[in-house]
């Protein structure tokens, strides 16, 4: 009886879509007045410009990780493999998103009176402790950068996502686009900035300029950022955990598609700079091509999500993630020279920008408002799986530090995010099958 009453629960919220099914003509994209008169406001940006910045200095620092893969493996922890370091970057980013769940549970509960200072200090405290780590000592750096960063910045980065959505319906994915550009701004600039202090002043004192970039943009984003909907009353521990979603096929079939392609999604990300330096060990750009793949993410967000809201999100969604596995297997794996591997790292950065900053507002649709945090956070908890073995399996896969050796992770990489994108091709049809519709 009690698991009747939970499908119960969730069928009666299918109808609660912050874009219903619209025909051809796009007469789903219509809203009353009185419901655009409310979206928006001053307020809003306000919570916007807060969320850029959490996530400018935390997914910042995520988004920074094929630096330090580089660095670790060539000067800081040369004793151990690719594959264990790169464990250090993925387990940071599975802990963000498994407790996004509990994160977005306890937003929708409390708001983010006490969440953001949480966040705030347990990820400026992990980058300090990095601070003081010792070289070839790798357990120091997963229980510093990678265990006490991702546990705790989790109760930031959820948050940030959710409150944005409680303030947009119709405009929800150029907004959460904004919100995830701050991620590729920080990836821009953050991997720059290491690289620059690093040889100057030192290892320790970068990580220490690190953490006082987060702490003031958290500072910032607790004077600027309000929660929408008011605080409830957490009536049973078992709220903290709602992944009655997953009863709703589309929900599911969109997390499958989604946990299949986070397998191969950052594996650019953390392996195009060794990978680089394969074909020519004496370039200078090496160093710069994160960067560059972060700056185009950075377009793919802002106008993936413009494009989401004009055409629908899933119907931007799954294409974009299709090409991302076609980039890989077309133009990254015969690569031979610099330029080719440059013109990969701009396309695909930009539509794997899409892919990242989109996935939230098309989960976002089919979920009510309410349980926006709790629902989005449920998604991202099973994604953290795939975020937390998909690298690690990836380098284990490369044979040498040669051009043919990287073969095998690369063939790795795209074929994840195929057949990522096929199952999210799927998603949209248990949606609707007309294609042509808003979606």
């Amino acid at each position: 009886m009690a698991g009747n009453t939970e499908a119960d629960e969730t069928l009666s919220e299918k109808p609660a879509f912050d874009n219903p099914p619209a025909t051809a003509e796009g007469a789903g994209d219509t809203f009353t007045e009185a419901a655009e008169e409310r979206e928006g406001g001053l307020q809003a940006w306000f919570s916007v410009l807060g969320s850029f910045l959490v996530y400018f200095s935390t997914f910042g620092v995520v988004n920074s990780f094929g630096f330090f893969q580089t660095f670790y493996q060539q000067n800081y922890i040369k004793n151990a493999s690719p594959s264990a370091i790169s464990f250090i970057g993925t387990l940071q980013i599975t802990l963000m998103y498994f407790f996004g769940s509990v994160a977005g549970a306890l937003f929708d509960t409390y708001g983010l009176r006490y969440l953001y200072p949480f966040a705030a200090v347990g990820g400026a405290g992990s980058l300090l402790a990095t601070s003081f780590t010792k070289p070839n000592h790798i357990w120091q750096q997963f229980l510093a950068q990678s265990l006490l960063f991702g546990l705790t910045v989790s109760y930031g980065v959820q948050p940030a996502l959710s409150v944005t959505g409680q303030y947009f319906k119709r405009r929800r994915a150029l907004a959460m686009g904004l919100v995830a550009s701050g991620s590729s701004i920080g990836g821009v600039c953050l991997p720059i900035m290491f690289s620059k202090l690093i040889p100057k002043i030192g290892f320790g004192w970068a990580m220490r300029v690190g953490a006082l970039i987060l702490l003031v943009c958290y500072a910032i984003a607790i004077c600027t950022s309000k929660a929408k909907n008011p605080p409830k009353q957490l009536k049973s521990p078992r709220q903290l955990l709602d992944y009655r979603g997953y009863l709703d096929k589309r929900y599911a079939c969109l997390s499958a598609g989604t946990v299949v392609g986070s397998f191969g999604v950052y594996v650019p990300y953390y392996y195009i700079q060794p990978y680089c330096a394969t074909l020519d060990p004496n370039t200078n750009i090496t160093s710069y091509l994160l960067p560059m793949m972060n700056a185009a993410s950075l377009l793919g967000r802002i106008i993936g999500g413009q494009a989401a809201d004009r055409f629908g999100r899933l119907n931007i969604l799954y294409p974009m993630i299709l090409l991302c596995g076609i980039l890989c297997l077309a133009i990254w794996l015969p690569s031979a020279s610099v330029g080719v591997v440059i013109s990969f790292v701009w396309l695909y950065g930009f539509a794997s920008g899409i892919f990242i900053s989109v996935m939230p507002a098309a989960t976002g649709q089919i979920v009510p408002t309410e349980k926006l945090g709790s629902r989005l956070g449920a998604f991202g908890t099973v994604t953290a799986v795939a975020f937390l073995t998909g690298s690690p399996i990836a380098g284990a896969l490369v044979n040498d530090q040669s051009r043919a050796g990287h073969r095998p992770l690369i063939i790795f990489a795209g074929c994840c995010l195929f057949a990522g994108g096929t199952i999210i091709f799927i998603a949209r049809l248990l949606h609707d099958r007309n294609l042509k519709s808003k979606w």
